[in-house]
């Protein structure tokens, strides 16, 4: 990242920029760069857990499914055992 911003530093001072000025916009770049980083990060962080929750999600509804059948399958059989 230091590289990057200095490059971007010797471009604006190759532009006409003061050194000074140049210095202030490459940090300020950089600072950008840094935020963006985070904003990554967190953004990944949130996919994998959507993803754990679908799956978890799934897993649940199947579960409730095959119960449900079941339970349907018992109901059926006191139903013939009554009548």
């Amino acid at each position: 990242m230091a590289m990057q911003a200095g490059a971007l530093r010797s471009a604006l001072i190759a532009a006409g920029a003061g050194e000074e000025m140049a210095e202030k916009a490459a940090e300020e770049a950089a600072g950008f760069e840094s935020r963006l980083a985070g904003i990554e990060t967190r953004v990944c962080v949130l996919t994998w857990m959507v993803g754990a929750n679908v799956g978890l999600t799934l897993l649940a509804l199947s579960a409730v499914v095959t119960i449900s059948a079941k339970l349907g399958d018992i109901s059926g059989q006191l139903a013939r055992l009554t009548h």
